[in-house]
């Protein structure tokens, strides 16, 4: 390693050997760095996760408008809206189609625990709205209290998932009825839920009683091909009579969506301030061994000063210190960190890893702000006046 640093540098890797010459604190300040690396790691997976299990209902539908009541945030929440909206819209010459869709959480219970299953009701005769893989199964909704069930829900075992076919189907109690799942689709739980459940419209106000079939939860425009969603979704804000209905592209809903649950929603917000209290902790613990190790060699710093080093080379050796803390301690991080996830994913289903694109960010990340609390460390020593200690 040594011979490897002079090349680079073109120099003794002061550095270097200056972190090496106290293992005991060089081994404490990569566990230190290594720590607020698993820190980080692990607040972006799970925002990382928040963003990819919040658009995930959105992946089983295919619109290019989403039409909500003013205060329906998420798919999941909000006030419902009045069909003959619907009817308004397709008034517009690009838009060729329209479907209700209607959204609620639906208890099952499992025995030993309870889950909940984010639920929708839809047309079982409009296959073109949704995704490829649930519109082919789309028939079976056409039987009373029929469902399709996600295959990947909380508390729904592989055994019991795989089992379910059209010859053996899964029946189960919620909210006084009998479902029966004739086929599974993949989904997962997430922070809302426990999975997904969708069955037909009607199916779905059996099973709420007290909803409209004049009022779902959301509407979904298809547009004739070649037809822009900003542009027509402007000329039904002013063609609508309701002005308070939310009407805006499908991505530009799922985009909106994403930045409430990460930034509006306590757990999004919590998720923010642990990556930033990883970033502090790697800070603090970089500053505090650099600042030691300055205080330790000050009187050879200021020999090296009083012979006429530049400040640029005490900077240089400081911030060489920092690089390779910062280096060496991302390894060990990226690994623990990438363990953790993983189990955790495993526990939970959520969608759980480290991209390259993460592992990239933190890793210069962790480099830049090493070296910035190098730079702060060296500020002693640029005070410093070698004829006062000596």
């Amino acid at each position: 390693m040594t011979r490897f640093l002079a090349r680079l540098l073109g120099r003794l890797p002061i550095g270097w050997l200056q972190l090496v010459h106290q293992r005991g604190r060089f081994a404490a300040a990569l566990s230190g760095v290594a720590f607020a690396n698993v820190l980080v790691f692990v607040q972006l997976g799970l925002m990382s996760s928040m963003g990819v299990s919040t658009l995930r209902p959105y992946q089983f539908f295919q619109g290019d408008i989403l039409i909500s009541a003013a205060d329906a945030n998420t798919l999941v929440d909000g006030g419902n809206v009045a069909r003959q909206w619907m009817l308004q819209a397709l008034a517009d010459p690009d838009v060729v189609d329209g479907m209700g869709l209607f959204v609620a959480m639906v208890p099952w219970d499992r025995g030993e625990t309870d889950i909940s299953l984010t639920t929708f009701g839809i047309d079982p005769f409009r296959a073109d709205f949704l995704a490829p893989e649930i519109a082919a199964d789309i028939d079976v909704l056409q039987v009373r209290d029929a469902a399709i069930l996600d295959r990947l829900a909380r508390g729904l075992t592989q055994e019991e998932a795989a089992a379910i076919r059209l010859q053996t189907p899964l029946s189960f109690e919620s909210q006084g009825r009998t479902l029966t799942a004739y086929d599974t689709f993949a989904g997962g739980g997430g922070f809302g839920g426990d999975g997904y459940l969708l069955v037909s419209d009607q199916t779905f106000l059996s099973l709420f009683p007290a909803r409209s079939s004049g009022a779902p939860d959301h509407i979904l425009l298809r547009l004739r091909p070649g037809a822009q969603p900003d542009a027509v979704a402007a000329r039904l804000k002013e063609l609508i009579a309701d002005p308070t209905l939310r009407i805006r592209s499908y991505a530009d809903a799922m985009d909106e969506e994403v930045r409430f649950q990460q930034t509006q929603r306590p757990t999004g917000v919590i998720f923010g301030f642990g990556v930033l209290i990883g970033v502090l902790v790697g800070i603090v613990i970089v500053f505090q061994v650099l600042s030691a190790d300055v205080a330790d060699h000050l009187r050879e710093y200021a020999t090296f000063k009083a012979m006429g080093y530049a400040q640029g080379f005490f900077l240089g050796v400081v911030v060489e210190e920092a690089v390779i803390l910062g280096v060496l301690g991302f390894i060990p991080g990226v690994i623990a960190g990438w363990g953790i996830l993983t189990l955790m994913a495993k526990v939970t289903t959520l969608p759980l890893f480290i991209s390259f694109g993460m592992a990239l960010t933190v890793f210069i990340g962790t480099v830049v702000f090493s070296a910035l609390s190098g730079m702060i460390a060296t500020r002693r020593l640029a005070a410093a006046d070698p004829a006062d200690l000596f």
